[in-house]
């Protein structure tokens, strides 16, 4: 299974966000026009998204929704409560086990710190490796068989600028 893990794009900032809920602080234009580009990116580099998971958070939701348009997602986003921050990695990991799910090119649109950990788990074993993902980071893992540890190779991590770059080289 190739996985995809894509970090929402650019939101208002706390400090300027006026209401005191922060799962409905949405994206910023700017984030907004970047993921376009992203969304570009990821064309160019033959990405292929057959379903988006995201966190319930206006802001991942945003991103995912944006993505998915670009990249004419047929199927709609799917909200997975699991990835909201400090989700349930065991849940995750149990619905995409699910025979649908592991059958499909699969993109996460989730939150820092816990998109890091969820690699570096499926990686390492462990939650420390110490990836980390700017807003709008993308990363690409090949999944061998799923499950809590070492299970997965991190093929690449791109920042949100590179990724954007991948958009004009093949312009």
């Amino acid at each position: 299974m190739n996985l995809l893990l894509l970090r929402h794009g650019l939101a208002v900032e706390r400090t300027e966000w006026e209401f005191p809920d922060d799962d409905t602080r949405p994206l910023t234009p700017k984030g907004r026009r970047q993921l376009r580009a992203s969304a570009a990116g990821m064309r160019a580099l033959g990405l292929d998204v057959d379903v988006i998971w995201s966190s319930p958070l206006v802001r991942t939701h945003q991103t995912a929704e944006i993505i998915g348009a670009e990249l004419k997602v047929k199927k709609p986003v799917v909200i997975v409560d699991a990835l909201r921050p400090g989700g349930d990695v065991k849940n995750l990991l149990q619905k995409m086990s699910a025979p649908v799910a592991a059958s499909e090119k699969l993109l996460l649109v989730g939150h820092e710190p816990d998109l890091s950990e969820f690699i570096s788990l499926l990686v390492n074993g462990t939650t420390g490796a110490g990836f980390a993902l700017k807003k709008g980071a993308l990363a690409k893992l090949k999944v061998d068989r799923l499950q809590a540890g070492k299970c997965a190779t991190l093929q690449w991590l791109l920042t949100s600028k590179q990724l954007r770059l991948f958009s004009r080289i093949s312009a």
